[in-house]
């Protein structure tokens, strides 16, 4: 058991039991923080140092295991895992603890959740923080067929396709539902377009690894929106940059900015 993981509790939205954790100060402004594919809660926000971090800031730090992820009910169906349904949760979570609008944070997926989120509920967004996603949001990240064949083969040996091979591995260390994985890589890669990139008024940081060869340029995505800067991350890629005290310091400055 690590000793400094929060206390989770749970929520009923759409049939599915939803996992999260409310810490940090309870007056403070509240951040959500969405993460990213085969990850969960505490791998992407608590052992990374986000939860101390925001919290040692003074303030309050929401983040839910989304669904098909950690503590969180695992549907089969990869329709269950389109971004506007996952958005939907996130926006029921805020709903839970009555928060009318907060600061999100995403993480790869869960930074085009945040997207989808800001989209269809501009009123609840008060900022964006898109860590790990750039122009791929709108333009793509490749083929993720791959990744779904490696989370569903035998085993990790098993696996040639070298990007298939590091989720895969990903998934095995964090104990996840593969079916489940499988089913949300397969739901979770619809495209935002740029016209609607260019709606979001919300004030927003894209941080993206220098060795990231998922994400995509953060710059061009800052530039189709209204109020956007892109921040780069040195030397690391997509699953090192996310704990980053680069991308830490540089959040923390644009939110005390706003």
């Amino acid at each position: 058991m690590n000793l400094n993981a929060p206390a989770f509790t749970s929520f009923t939205h759409d049939g599915l039991e939803l996992f999260y954790f409310d810490e940090g100060n309870p007056a403070g402004d509240p951040i959500l923080l969405i993460h990213g594919f085969a990850s969960s809660a505490l791998v992407n926000w608590v052992h990374p140092g986000w939860l101390k971090t925001l919290g040692d800031a003074g303030y309050r730090v929401i983040a839910m295991d989304n669904r098909g992820h950690g503590l969180s009910d695992k549907p089969r169906d990869p329709e269950a895992y389109r971004p506007w349904v996952m958005a939907d949760d996130a926006a029921a979570l805020l709903d839970h603890l009555r928060i009318s609008e907060a600061h999100v944070m995403g993480y790869s997926m869960g930074a085009r959740i945040s997207v989808f989120l800001a989209l269809a509920h501009p009123e609840r967004v008060r900022s964006l923080v898109l860590g790990g996603l750039g122009s791929g949001m709108t333009d793509g990240v490749g083929d993720w067929d791959p990744i779904a064949d490696a989370l569903l083969a035998p085993s990790l040996d098993a696996v040639s396709h070298e990007r298939g091979r590091m989720f895969r591995a990903f998934a095995d260390q964090t104990k996840s539902d593969r079916e489940a994985l499988a089913a949300c890589i397969r739901g979770s890669r619809d495209l935002v377009s740029e016209a609607d990139m260019g709606r979001i008024e919300a004030p927003t940081l894209i941080g993206v690894g220098t060795k990231d060869d998922i994400a995509g340029s953060p710059q061009t995505l800052a530039a189709l929106m209204r109020d956007a800067r892109a921040l780069d991350i040195p030397g690391r890629d997509h699953m090192l940059a996310v704990g980053d005290r680069v991308f830490k310091k540089a959040a923390l400055e644009f939110y005390e900015g706003l």
